[in-house]
């Protein structure tokens, strides 16, 4: 994990986006296992997220007013393409127990499939493509930040995130999910 969190404290400091006593700081490192209550980090399809796979994400406020989240993530697939979002509610015994993408301006029809609401700018997407040893790391900024409707989860897609009208947002079945207090 130390790796996984000096390339993420590396990429904050020299992107700017790290400040000197940021409001709130979300961190979760863990390796992915079978759902328990006590569980930070679950996969769902362990053929496609290996139980104890690595994954850290690391949520920081801008000097701009924006968030950054990072995502890292070791012993997954190699060379293989995932969907990630920021999730409302925490990770469950079902994959769809963490609810819907955290929206920024929430679409008041969920699920959210309209490009108006369900796009980079107004949700966090981390999409990541694994190198050959299955290592990936993505960042997202968006000009917002968590507030009193804080998110709870990164979920884990089976492919990358689809942008086209009446499919934005959506990248396959829910495979792995990690809790996060953003």
């Amino acid at each position: 994990m130390r790796t996984i969190a000096a390339a993420i404290a590396a990429t904050l400091v020299f992107t700017g986006t790290a400040q000197a006593e940021p409001a709130h700081v979300a961190h979760t490192s863990a390796k992915f296992e079978s759902y328990s209550p006590a569980a930070k980090a679950v996969t769902y399809d362990a053929a496609k997220v290996p139980a104890n796979a690595k994954v850290t994400v690391l949520g920081a406020p801008t000097i701009s007013g924006g968030t950054t989240v990072l995502l890292a993530l070791e012993g997954l697939l190699p060379n293989r393409a995932y969907g990630a979002h920021v999730h409302v509610k925490k990770c469950g015994a079902a994959p769809a127990d963490s609810g819907p993408h955290f929206q920024n301006v929430a679409d008041p029809v969920q699920p959210s499939v309209d490009p108006a609401y369900a796009n980079p700018r107004n949700e966090v997407w981390l999409d990541v493509h694994t190198d050959g040893n299955g290592f990936a790391l993505a960042e997202s900024t968006v000009d917002w930040q968590f507030t009193e409707r804080r998110a709870q989860s990164v979920v884990l897609h089976d492919e990358h995130t689809h942008t086209g009208p009446g499919e934005a947002g959506t990248a396959g079945p829910r495979l792995a999910c990690v809790n996060v207090a953003f």
